[in-house]
């Protein structure tokens, strides 16, 4: 495919993303239905909509991952909650990764406080297993996952070591957060 058109693609995706980013928070929720209601305007497109902007928040972290899982297991149930949730965090982790890799440390550091940074920095260079730490912290909640899988690219991690890591490690943490969030419907 032509770079001109893939950079085409990637742009429109992006500005689809941010506008579907800021219709969300133009709203009010106040219950329950109100979200719902929301997310039921989409119609047959709504469990697509929070698949992608579970992804969008990944690669862009504007706010904390389990907000998403909780709106998407409100609208929609523990289970398809959960599918769209885990689907889409995922995708926008390995994403992630891969910006970091092609791009590098200028990216992450425009992303996330070099504090952030330098503190992980030094934490990894001491570390002899990153990948078991990697792996516990997807398995864990309210972790910085979102830098992580950006560090993770940097350190040019073996990118099938990411991507399993991620999907077996992703699943539960959100699983959790699907069936907890889901009995609020």
């Amino acid at each position: 495919m032509n770079k001109k058109i893939r950079i085409g693609m990637i742009v429109g995706f992006m500005l689809v993303l941010l506008l579907l980013t800021r219709q969300f928070f133009a709203h009010r929720f106040t219950s329950v239905e109100d979200l719902q209601n929301y997310m039921k305007g989409f119609g047959m497109a709504a469990p697509l909509v929070l698949t992608l902007f579970q992804a969008f928040q990944v690669v862009f972290p504007i706010l904390p991952g389990y907000m998403g899982c909780a709106a998407g297991a409100v609208a929609f149930g523990s289970m398809t909650g959960f599918l769209c949730n885990y689907i889409g965090i995922s995708m926008g982790s390995i994403f992630s990764y891969f910006l970091a890799r092609k791009y590098g440390t200028k990216l992450v550091l425009a992303m996330f406080p070099e504090k952030q940074y330098k503190k992980w920095s030094s934490k990894m260079e001491q570390s002899k297993s990153y990948e078991r730490f990697l792996f516990i912290a997807t398995l864990l909640p309210l972790f910085p996952d979102d830098f992580l899988c950006y560090f993770s690219g940097l350190i040019k991690m073996d990118s099938k070591r990411f991507i399993w890591i991620i999907i077996l490690g992703k699943p539960w943490c959100i699983l959790v957060y699907s069936i907890l969030f889901g009995l609020i419907r």
